[in-house]
């Protein structure tokens, strides 16, 4: 209540000093009460204002960071556009085998995928292939090196551009009648200007189970394949040669 000094208060403080009756102590007594309260107004009106100040600096750097929000988003779409996979794995080179066997891996019990997508792009040391894919379970996968690709089914021999060609058959594939995902389809082969190793990816077909690509590259290199969820992606990456 010290604190504070209305005009109201005011008013009542100084009603002593009107009658004759207060003496002159009670008129000493008011005016000191009054310039202590306006003291201590004055105080906390320059806190306040202090305060202010520094809420404002918070909001400031707040606003500051915010603005990079769209920046960064419009990277992103920008990288998105140029064909790049940059959120579909990891970013370093460091951890590939030192070989070039075939990499497998089990599908699981029951699976039964639809290859829905198909995306190529560059990293820092290595090319990028990744097939995404829609249905139940998790896929499995195949991958080597061979002599010459060939459809499934028909065994007719597939163009594919490169020096070496890596067959991907993925396993745990099911028809889009059966998943309710409708396959990928492409007029031609999936190439891009950026990849320096990998130099076209062609999709086969699905047939009994498995669904095949090729993807043709500069020459033999050290490769990895490893799975993601959500959404359900095989990611193949061949590492620049050494």
């Amino acid at each position: 209540m010290g604190a504070r000094s209305s005009p109201g208060a005011e008013e009542t403080i100084h009603g002593p000093v009107a009658h004759p009756a207060g003496g002159l102590q009670a008129a000493k007594l008011c005016r000191v009460r009054t310039r202590h309260r306006r003291a201590v107004a004055l105080i906390l009106s320059l806190l306040t204002a202090g305060l202010a100040g520094c809420g404002g600096g918070a909001a400031d750097e707040r606003s500051s960071s915010a603005t990079l929000a769209p920046e960064e988003s419009a990277s992103v779409a920008e990288s998105a556009a140029a064909g790049e996979t940059a959120d579909d794995g990891a970013t370093d080179a460091s951890t590939f085998p030192a070989d070039v066997d075939p990499d497998t891996e089990d599908a699981s019990p029951g699976a039964s995928v639809t290859v829905s997508d198909i995306r190529l792009g560059r990293q820092d040391g290595f090319d990028r292939v990744v097939f995404e894919v829609g249905g139940t379970g998790r896929p499995g996968w195949d991958v080597r090196y061979v002599d010459a690709a060939s459809s499934q089914g028909s065994g007719e021999p597939v163009d594919v551009a490169g020096d070496a060609v890596l067959q991907v058959t993925l396993t745990g594939a099911g028809y889009p009648y059966a998943t309710g995902v409708e396959e990928y389809s492409a007029s031609g082969p999936l190439s891009s200007a950026d990849t320096e190793v990998v130099t076209q990816v062609v999709f086969d077909a699905t047939f009994e189970g498995t669904t095949t690509a090729f993807v043709g590259t500069t020459g033999q290199a050290p490769f990895r394949v490893y799975l993601l969820d959500a959404p359900t992606r095989v990611v193949l990456e061949v590492a620049d040669p050494s």
